[in-house]
């Protein structure tokens, strides 16, 4: 964590909180998943919060990854230098972001870059790698290397088609979530503020 000492009383509790979301069976999965998608010499990382987290730090892997997903030619990040300048590295994860919310994620899913850098949030960055994953599989565009039960598939739209005269015939029922013309009337019923008759 850069240049930040132990958190105390409230903020150690929320981190404690937000630390508990971080599981490792999802970790094991979302590795598979990026050492099969990438390909190529990436080492697998010890099992662990910090070495998945120093694994990803750099943003070359993520920015490999969303790479990965596209046709040759067609990858997003087109230069992704080898660097141990903080900025640039930080700059790395920040076009991951980018590319991955071109790429059909949806912004509430993303991670902060500090998430990541910093540590602070490591569970949010397995929520985008996954939302990634699911993603990938629901585009189903032959650039997904995996297995099918690592993410969910995301739901398609479902377009109906109707004819008119099926439109026609809808706009004369009257549905029943609107309440029925027929049962309960209001006969017997007094207007407001009258007394009631008591005999």
């Amino acid at each position: 964590m850069a240049n930040r000492g132990p958190s105390y009383g409230l903020s150690r509790e929320v981190q404690e909180k937000i630390d508990q979301k971080y599981t490792l069976d999802l970790e094991t999965r979302l590795v598979d998943w990026i050492i099969l998608q990438v390909g190529g010499d990436i080492e697998r990382p010890e099992s662990g919060r910090l070495n998945f987290q120093s694994w990803l730090k750099d943003g070359t892997i993520l920015c490999r990854l969303i790479n990965s997903l596209y046709p040759p030619g067609q990858e997003p990040i087109k230069k992704i230098p080898e660097t141990k300048m903080v900025f640039k590295q930080m700059e790395k994860i920040s076009q991951f972001l980018q590319a991955a919310e071109a790429y059909g994620v949806i912004t509430g899913d993303l991670f902060q870059t500090v998430d990541l850098w910093e540590g602070k949030d490591m569970a949010a960055v397995q929520g985008t790698l996954s939302a990634l994953g699911s993603m990938a599989l629901t585009k189903d565009d032959g650039q997904y290397r995996g297995e099918p039960d690592w993410f969910h598939r995301k739901a398609q739209g479902n377009r109906r088609e109707f004819s008119e005269e099926q439109l026609r015939q809808g706009r004369s029922l009257i549905g029943m979530q609107m309440g029925g013309n027929t049962g309960a009337s209001q006969s017997g019923m007094r207007g407001y503020g009258m007394p009631r008759q008591i005999m």
